[in-house]
């Protein structure tokens, strides 16, 4: 008796983790000297026809390289391994090295929607340090595609950051962070505030917050629901406001999840 118990738990075991290598399966580059990346599909994606919202997750100078495990080591893959539920296919691509390129990064959104059932007006793009830096320029250079996009304490290197402008865009950056300084960001706000192509933006600046604590952010419910609040058919595209993240909420993430 004990032993078919054992093989029965040793078979739900194994038929789990097929499951999740199911959902959870990576890709080599899809157009030549591109990025490999993650898809992660929602536990229901077998169970429903509808089309799903896509969210792209950018991550962070750290985890550059080859090895497409690294990319799990903090953000949302990471909360998803966690226990985050967000129902949305999740793109997350590697960068081997230096900037994010914005083409290489659509290359990768064009095959997703040719493999998978996507609803294209609700894709958004979230990302932190260098992947803030690439959300901004991978939302600008496309921003007819992205529903809204989130920056995590990086900066813009467009030369034209007015199209930014055209989405719902959030900029968070820590006001004690020394690797990227909140002026990066800071400077875009001001770029677009200066040009009257605000009002589809929101931005706060964390007291104190050091460079590796906008981390937290990835764990939490209420940054993909911002994302997943918008389309790019929305009448006027307007930013949504209603949702909050606040310092202390950002400071009780982890332990937020982990009572999930």
């Amino acid at each position: 008796m004990k032993r078919q118990i054992v093989l029965t738990l040793l078979a739900l075991t194994a038929l789990t983790s097929l499951a999740q290598l199911l959902l959870q399966q990576t890709h080599k580059p899809v157009a030549p000297d591109g990025y490999s990346f993650w898809t992660v599909l929602p536990d229901d994606y077998a169970m429903t026809d509808r089309p799903l919202p896509v969210i792209i997750y950018l991550h962070g100078a750290s985890i550059c390289g080859q090895n497409l495990n690294r990319v799990k080591r903090y953000g949302t893959l990471e909360a998803i391994d966690k226990g985050l539920k967000i129902e949305a296919i999740v793109v997350a691509p590697q960068n081997p090295g230096g900037s994010w390129k914005p083409s290489k990064i659509n290359d990768i959104l064009e095959w997703v929607e040719h493999e998978y059932r996507v609803d294209t007006t609700r894709v958004s793009v979230v990302g932190m340090s260098l992947g803030g830096y690439g959300t901004m320029d991978f939302a600008g250079t496309y921003p007819e595609k992205i529903a809204a996009a989130m920056a995590l304490c990086g900066g813009c290197t467009l030369k034209d950051q007015l199209p930014l402008g055209d989405l719902p865009l959030w900029i968070i950056h820590g006001t004690g962070d020394r690797a990227v300084p909140v002026k990066k960001s800071q400077d875009v706000v001001a770029l677009l505030h200066n040009n009257g192509r605000d009002s589809r933006l929101r931005f706060d600046w964390m007291r104190g917050a050091s460079h590796g604590a906008l981390a937290r952010l990835f764990y939490l419910e209420e940054t993909y629901q911002w994302l997943l609040s918008h389309s790019t058919a929305d009448d006027g595209r307007p930013v949504n406001r209603d949702v909050v993240i606040t310092h202390a909420m950002m400071t009780q993430a982890y332990t937020r999840l982990y009572r999930r």
